[in-house]
């Protein structure tokens, strides 16, 4: 399988979290994978982007216009990093945007208007009413992975992330991790894009 996947969101949004599990997954099916991070400023809200490239790559950065599957935790971030999407890549993007201090009138419509008009399979979530039924959006991350899985645009195993999530996540965090997973996965399935 040759996947690249573009991870983007602002810090503390688990943007990180995710990759690795995307990664770890990856790995437990024999791929190969090679990850990056670039965090800027990620602890005070700051942009962080994740590159997965799963397959033999050679490099773990994404050239730009080659990413296959972006999933975007920031309707802004999903604009800032289109250019590494591939004409028929999909988008996953969360409707709720994370306001910056200098623009209280931000509210990310404009942006999910701007990928409707550019993206070809684009897929826009709501991470607060997503993660509703789990009492936080902190577990956006894992829902919007399970939409990716759910949609088939990933190649990745569902059984073999839910064993990353129980290998990784603290124990009082488990379950609903996988519960918004598979929550994320049922929404998926709705669009189904290969």
């Amino acid at each position: 399988m040759n996947k690249d996947m573009l991870l983007c969101g602002v810090g503390g949004q688990g943007t990180v979290l995710a990759s690795k599990l995307i990664a770890a997954a990856a790995m437990a099916m024999g791929e190969t994978v090679h990850s990056a991070e670039t965090i800027g400023m990620a602890q005070r809200g700051g942009s962080v982007t994740s590159h997965v490239r799963i397959g033999e790559s050679g490099a773990p950065l994404i050239p730009k216009g080659e990413a296959s599957v972006m999933l975007a935790f920031e309707p802004a971030e999903a604009v800032r990093n289109l250019s590494y999407m591939r004409e028929d890549g999909v988008v996953i993007v969360n409707r709720i945007p994370v306001k910056p201090v200098t623009d209280s009138d931000y509210d990310g419509e404009v942006m999910i208007d701007y990928l409707k008009s550019k993206c070809k399979n684009l897929i826009v979530v709501d991470a607060e009413e997503l993660c509703k039924p789990f009492g936080s959006s902190k577990f956006f991350n894992v829902a919007i992975l399970g939409v990716a899985v759910g949609s088939g645009s990933t190649g990745l195993d569902k059984d073999k992330i839910i064993l990353e999530i129980e290998r990784t996540v603290p124990e009082r965090f488990k379950e609903a991790n996988r519960q918004a997973f598979l929550k994320g996965i049922d929404i998926g399935g709705n669009y189904g894009t290969k």
